[in-house]
């Protein structure tokens, strides 16, 4: 009677680690997602320490700086802007929708908090003419170039 041979699917090879071994894991983790090891130390503390930061296009449009920024989950009322001659602060407050404290969470994903971004202005724009919008969670910030941004461009001539 011959054997059969039995084939693992996938064999785990018990290893013997070096003494530092976990603390490079660690310490990998922490620089990949520095808020991760605080988050496994204190689980129910983990939604706390994620960092509500929208994402932002700044970009040109004709005679317009444009700012896009992502802010789903917040409302209009919890938004401010602020804009200088050289900067633009977007920052805001995304609430909590209900308070149950009797409930056992099995996955707790959604965060809450507040954000501040603050962004240099890439050119020279006219304050005082700024126009935000906030529509389906997208807030647009629309500034004109000021006429001697407008003239700084210039088309080089290639060589």
């Amino acid at each position: 009677m011959s054997r059969k041979e039995t084939k693992d699917v996938a064999r785990v090879e018990p290893s013997i680690l070096s003494p530092f071994s976990e603390f490079e894991r660690l310490f990998d983790e922490v620089m990949r997602r520095p808020f991760s090891l605080f988050g496994s130390l204190m689980p129910r503390l983990k939604v706390e320490t994620e960092v509500i930061s929208p994402a932002v296009d700044i970009y040109e449009e004709g005679d317009e700086l444009i700012l896009k920024a992502e802010l789903p989950g917040i409302n209009k009322e919890d938004i401010e802007v602020k804009v200088t001659d050289d900067y633009i602060t977007i920052s805001g407050e995304k609430k909590k929708e209900e308070k149950v404290e009797k409930k056992d969470y099995y996955r707790y994903e959604r965060s809450y908090g507040s954000f501040s971004r603050t962004f240099r202005l890439p050119l020279e724009v006219q304050t005082d003419k700024a126009k935000a919008k906030f529509e389906n969670g997208v807030l647009e910030i629309r500034i004109p170039k000021t006429e001697e941004a407008k003239s700084k461009e210039r088309k080089l001539q290639i060589e």
